[in-house]
C-alpha cells in the first residue's frame, strides 16, 4: 500500500519487494535484451529508415524512464505494514462509496499509489480529488470531494478493509 507525502512513500514489504523485483529486471536482464535488439537492428543497414531500429530505440527509452522512476520510488521508499481495519479510510484500504446517498450507486476501489495498483481494482490516489475526500472518513460518514468542473459532490464510505493483494 502506498502514499505520497512529502517525497516518502509508504510501501508494504510485498509492495516494495515487487517494485524491486521489476527494478531488478529492468536493470539486468531487460538491458541485455534491448542491447541485443539493437544491434541486430543495427546490422540491417541505414537506420535512417530502419523501423526495428527505431522501435528498439523508443522501447528502450521507455525502459530507462521506468528504472529512473521505480530507483526514485525506491529511495524514498519506508516499508511499513498494511493499515489496521479499524474503518477509517487509509491509503491501502478498498473502499465502498455511495454516491449522493444512493446506497445503490456503489463505486469499490483501491486507495494507493499508482505504483501499487494491480489490474485486479481500480485504484485512485490519495492525491486526487476523491482520495483525498474520502481519506481520514469513517465507515457511514460522508465525504465530499471537487468535480473537474468546481463543484462539490458528495458520497458516502459504505467499506474500508485493508487491501489483500
Amino acid at each position: 500500500m502506498t502514499q505520497t507525502s512529502d517525497n516518502v512513500t509508504w510501501l508494504t514489504q510485498e509492495a516494495y519487494d515487487k517494485l524491486r523485483s521489476e527494478l531488478e529486471y529492468l536493470s539486468g536482464p531487460a538491458r541485455t535484451e534491448i542491447a541485443t535488439k539493437i544491434a541486430a537492428a543495427r546490422e540491417e543497414g541505414d537506420l535512417r529508415e530502419n523501423g526495428g531500429y527505431h522501435a528498439a530505440k523508443e522501447e528502450q527509452g521507455k525502459q530507462e524512464l521506468r528504472v529512473r522512476q521505480l530507483t526514485q520510488l525506491l529511495e524514498h521508499a519506508k516499508v511499513g505494514e498494511a493499515p489496521a481495519e479499524s474503518g477509517v479510510v487509509a491509503p491501502g484500504m478498498v473502499v465502498t462509496i455511495a454516491f449522493d446517498g444512493d446506497e445503490d450507486d456503489t463505486v469499490t476501489f483501491l486507495l494507493a499509489s499508482r505504483e501499487y495498483a494491480g489490474d485486479d481494482i481500480e485504484t485512485y490516489s490519495p492525491q486526487s480529488p476523491l482520495g483525498s475526500g474520502v481519506n481520514g472518513k469513517k465507515v457511514g460518514e460522508d465525504a465530499q470531494y471537487e468535480l473537474p468542473n468546481g463543484k462539490l459532490a458528495s458520497v458516502k464510505i459504505l467499506e474500508a478493509t485493508p487491501y489483500r493483494a
